[in-house]
């Protein structure tokens, strides 16, 4: 094989066109970024030139990203988003534990699904905010009744979407484990579970983005720390620098915990390549 040959394979690419391509791909994502960012500072400046309104300028970006970097620097924000990832994980933790055996239960037995899908639709389409008088009446700590609210929310997108995996599951799959002499562990660990990753991941994926939405309101909360705080607090203060500032973060952060799910997603996607 030649030397151009060589080159020319996808392992071989020179360094100068991988970047070149690298920043191609981000050409799109960094014009809509720019417009998102003209349209605030647009805002921005119709808010302080209004005198009905200019006690709110401090929402436009260049007083915001101040405030951020004043957040960072003095590193008061670290605990505020440690509080907050700490919660939504633990009840996502909490949600796949139980959307994942609840989506298989109804997803392989027919009368299960046929038992439950009513009372979980009805449940599934109560706002998990409106737990929240339940929620504090029943747990002895502000952490555990919005992890609660935060369970509420995650659990229905996973125990659809188990479902729906297992449903599409070839039965001649399972026809052929049982002729193997395969147990119901055994069919559970080598067929349902592989098969149905991708439906899980993706439910996974539907789950953060409600959970993180539920999360800012639901930290309004008796609790003392959190992007939810952070963002009740500043708006009490009147701090609406710091207040844009957190706003900022927040869609941050939940763009990338997104962006991990897209990342597992596609890793466990059969149909790539």
């Amino acid at each position: 094989m030649s030397q151009t040959s060589i080159a020319l394979q996808p392992g071989n690419t020179p360094f100068p066109a991988r970047l070149l391509g690298w920043i191609k791909s981000l050409q799109y994502p960094l014009l809509g970024i720019a417009g998102l960012l003209a349209l605030w500072w647009f805002g921005g400046w119709l808010i302080a030139n209004d005198p009905d309104t200019e006690a709110f300028a401090a929402f436009a970006p260049a007083p915001t990203f101040d405030a951020l970097v004043y957040l960072v620097s003095s590193g008061s924000l670290w605990q505020t988003i440690g509080s907050s990832l700490y919660r939504i994980l633990t009840g996502l933790i909490w949600g796949v534990g139980i959307g994942v055996p609840v989506g298989v239960l109804i997803g392989y037995f027919s009368r299960a699904m046929q038992v439950s899908n009513v009372p979980f639709q009805f449940l599934r389409m109560i706002s998990p905010l409106a737990w929240m008088p339940i929620a504090v009446l029943a747990f002895e700590t502000w952490d555990a009744a919005i992890i609660f609210l935060i369970v509420m929310a995650s659990v229905w997108p996973i125990i659809f979407s188990t479902a729906h995996g297992v449903k599409r599951i070839d039965p001649n799959w399972f026809k052929v484990a049982r002729n193997l002499g395969a147990s119901g562990p055994q069919m559970l660990k080598r067929i349902i579970m592989p098969a149905i990753m991708m439906d899980v991941m993706a439910g996974i994926r539907l789950a953060v983005g409600v959970a993180w939405v539920v999360l800012v309101p639901a930290e309004y909360l008796g609790v003392t720390s959190g992007l939810g705080y952070a963002i009740n607090d500043a708006r009490d203060t009147l701090e609406y620098d710091t207040l844009a500032a957190v706003v900022i973060v927040i869609g941050v952060i939940g763009y990338g915990l997104d962006w991990i799910c897209a990342q597992l997603l596609q890793r466990f996607n059969w149909h790539v390549e």
